[in-house]
């Protein structure tokens, strides 16, 4: 069965778009979603992460601080690298159990992955979807979801590859502007059952 990566810059709406591949019956495994899970309940990562982000990065009832690892990740590319080269291959591990769980199913699979070429996971797919969005609508998407100012969401978009080197990679594009239709850019891309 195929499995098909969805890819894209923050805020440009790569939930949305997997929100929409769901509604039409294809399972999603999130990758953010599966970090997350696995630093709340993998003691050996939990101890790797006390180790490079620092203690404090798990409250006393070894609850993930989202503030002090958001603030350790947004530091620089280095700090990123360093908690990716632990994550991603439990991540990884995770998604291909997810996906044997498929067995010989021939509907697509898709797995929404934010850094998909940073962390080599494009390897582990047969396609993969770059949801665009230009950058202006970006910020301000962020800034309604995150609540942070327009340099802060500016910075955060500084530190994602450039979205024309993710464009360049992708086997397809689907234009996330709040004008196109979506439904009908995916539709032309998966193949029919």
């Amino acid at each position: 069965m195929p499995l098909y990566a969805v890819t894209g810059g923050i805020g440009s709406g790569k939930s949305h778009v997997c929100r929409l591949l769901e509604q039409a019956g294809h399972p999603v495994f999130r990758c953010d979603d599966e970090a997350r899970r696995l630093m709340h309940v993998d003691l050996g990562l939990q101890n790797e992460l006390r180790r490079i982000v620092g203690p404090d990065v798990y409250d006393n009832r070894g609850r993930l601080r989202k503030d002090v690892m958001s603030a350790f990740l947004h530091r620089g590319k280095e700090q990123a690298d360093h908690v990716g080269a632990l994550v991603h291959p439990r991540v990884a591990l995770s998604l291909m159990e997810w996906v044997a769980a498929f067995g010989e199913s021939r509907k697509p699979l898709f797995m929404e992955c934010a850094l998909l070429y940073e962390s080599g996971f494009d390897r582990l797919c047969d396609k993969t979807i770059f949801i665009s969005c230009p950058d202006e609508e970006r910020i301000r998407r962020v800034m309604a979801r995150d609540g942070v100012d327009r340099d802060k969401a500016a910075r955060w978009m500084a530190l994602q590859m450039p979205e024309a080197e993710k464009r360049r990679r992708a086997d397809y594009i689907v234009v996330n502007d709040g004008q196109a239709d979506i439904a009908a850019q995916l539709r032309a891309i998966l193949p029919k059952h």
